[in-house]
């Protein structure tokens, strides 16, 4: 299968971990152009590194970016129109939350669920769309979660903002299909990067990792139909499938990628 990626422009927000890593990894062979926009460079760029190890024809450019900031969302939209001519695709992937009850949480972390998960990706369309329009093509990939279409347990204002995600994905999909832009949405099931993976100080998976003992991941097999734990590749395979022009004709649609933990 084709999937027309060789020197395309992408943009991968959080690109520098889990699974943003896994997806910059599956562009990369791929041969395209891609932007890491990555809060912590110095992980965005040890990916980087990676990448360009293993498939030496792809272009890769790290640069620093905050997507609660529309300022340097718009600055990094700039550089990569500048570098590689133009945006062909953007994954949305950035997410973040503490898993703990809603009544146990300070006002701080749903105020800082909103700003990453929900108004980080408005910040991107906003930046990216224009650019896509003009060129009269583009694809985008917004990762949300299982949480964003049936609410979780301990993540009341992630599922919101993800549910969200979703929606807004679904809504620009079809103000824009007369451009030739297509929008779609992956949702992982939960992805546990591997302890010997390198994570940011700003990572969510600082805490997360004391909660999701060997013991409890043991239980979380349990709920999914397949009785396994998925991984960030697989995550990957789907956002790059619909990122392609092997998904054409795909748009304002939403794959669970969960082990079938949920069936919508």
């Amino acid at each position: 299968m084709d999937l027309n990626l060789s020197k395309k422009s992408v943009i991968i927000t959080g690109g520098g971990s889990n699974i943003g890593r896994a997806i910059s990894h599956a562009f990369g062979e791929e041969s395209a152009n891609i932007t890491i926009a990555e809060l912590v460079k110095e992980h965005g760029d040890k990916v980087a590194s990676e990448i360009k190890a293993a498939n030496p024809d792809t272009e890769v450019r790290v640069v620093q970016t905050d997507i609660t900031k529309p300022d340097q969302v718009e600055n990094m939209v700039d550089l990569t129109v500048k570098e590689f001519g133009g945006i062909d695709v953007l994954v949305n992937n950035v997410g973040w939350t503490v898993d703990r009850l809603f009544t146990e949480k300070e006002r701080s972390e749903w105020e800082k669920e909103v700003q990453v998960n929900l108004w980080g990706p408005i910040n991107c369309f906003n930046a990216v769309l224009p650019h896509m329009i003009s060129q009269q093509s583009g694809s985008i990939v917004s990762i949300a979660s299982d949480a964003g279409r049936m609410g979780e347990y301990r993540e009341a204002v992630y599922s919101a903002c993800k549910g969200g995600v979703i929606a807004l994905t679904k809504a620009l999909a079809r103000e824009n299909g007369r451009y030739g832009i297509r929008g779609n949405i992956v949702c992982p099931g939960l992805i546990v990067p591997p302890r010997d993976e390198s994570i940011s100080e700003e990572s969510m998976w600082n805490d997360m990792r004391d909660i999701f003992t060997d013991e409890v991941l043991e239980k979380v097999k349990r709920g999914y139909i397949l009785r396994r734990m998925g991984t960030a590749p697989e995550v990957a395979n789907a956002v790059v499938f619909l990122a392609s022009d092997a998904a054409s004709f795909i748009t304002g649609q939403t794959v669970s990628v969960s082990g079938g933990y949920t069936m919508m």
